[in-house]
């Protein structure tokens, strides 16, 4: 039973976790490029490093923040709903851009601890920052890491202007880059894809509605679940579950006003859709309703690749 092999933590559940995303990232890439050279092959190992790496940030900051019990479902949950998205893996700058949230996500998430505050606060700017110069909706993200100094009581008005300082920071390094390497600053700032789009017939595509219908199932059908959990939950673990539904609010939202509509952008989803999900599942006290519910989605990942 696959429920009860991901009930427990253990390096296995990484290993094979990291050979579901390979398997699905050489299916999305192959289907895309049947012709490949060595170039390409190289950035893909590259571009698949930052997936790997991407899996074993949202493990650490999970296990370490508590927002999962000591199992592996949230790696399950993710690596799933990685691969029933493959076009996640196409779009370079948001595979990057959702590595840069998640380090954010990771440093704004662990203010709950009250050590290094404002070093945590400038990171998860920085890291928004950085994730903005990919992909400029990644900026609604700092809406995330406001609510933290609210949710957390960080009253002190120095540590509200230090995201400011982030993005100051990381704006003067990227314009002296630009400088050096003679790049028109107006040309890059017109790369920008920061314009919004309501026009959602280019998601009219079988695999991609077959996994968004699964997304918003079990997100619609776990938060009533993980609201109530939330309230059994410690005073001082309650923001931090909070703030991973802020997170999920903020992706929903950048899906709907994505300039390109291609699937990819469902990648800011999936991190806080495998927390929130993972957490119905250690509810769940039917065995055989927890195997169902694992099964359904990989049955609806197979027939999405096979289609």
């Amino acid at each position: 039973m696959i429920s009860k092999f991901f009930k427990k933590a253990t390096p296995i559940h990484f290993v094979i976790m990291s050979l579901v995303l390979f398997l699905g990232f050489l299916y999305a890439k192959f289907r895309l490029h049947p012709q490949i050279s060595m170039g390409f092959v190289l950035k893909q190992l590259a571009l698949f490093g930052v997936c790997i790496v991407s899996l074993f940030i949202f493990n650490f900051f999970t296990s370490k923040n508590s927002l999962t019990k000591k199992n592996s479902y949230n790696l399950l949950f993710y690596g799933l709903f990685m691969v029933l998205m493959f076009q996640t893996f196409l779009n370079t700058k948001l595979v990057i851009a959702n590595l840069f949230i998640l380090l954010a996500l990771r440093r704004i998430v662990s203010l709950r601890t009250k050590k290094q505050q404002k070093k945590k606060i400038l990171d998860a700017s920085i890291w928004i920052s950085l994730a903005t110069l990919l992909f400029f909706w990644s900026s609604l993200f700092f809406i995330v890491l406001f609510v933290a100094l609210f949710l957390y009581g960080i009253n002190d008005v120095k540590n509200w202007i230090i995201p400011l300082i982030g993005v100051l920071l990381v704006a003067v390094i990227t314009y002296a880059i630009l400088i050096v390497f003679n790049i028109n600053f107006w040309d890059y700032v017109d790369r920008f894809e920061s314009g919004k789009n309501f026009n959602f017939s280019m998601l009219n595509n079988r695999q991609i509605i077959i996994a968004a219908t699964i997304y918003f199932s079990y997100f619609i059908w776990s938060l009533f679940y993980y609201l109530q959990n939330i309230k059994n939950k410690s005073k001082s673990y309650r923001p931090s579950y909070m703030l991973i539904l802020f997170a999920a609010i903020i992706a929903l939202v950048i899906i709907i006003i994505a300039p390109e509509k291609s699937g990819a952008e469902f990648i800011f989803l999936i991190a806080p859709l495998a927390i929130i999900v993972s957490n119905y599942i250690e509810l769940i006290s039917e065995k055989w309703f927890r195997e169902v519910l694992i099964w359904i989605l990989i049955l609806a990942l197979l027939a999405n690749l096979i289609l």
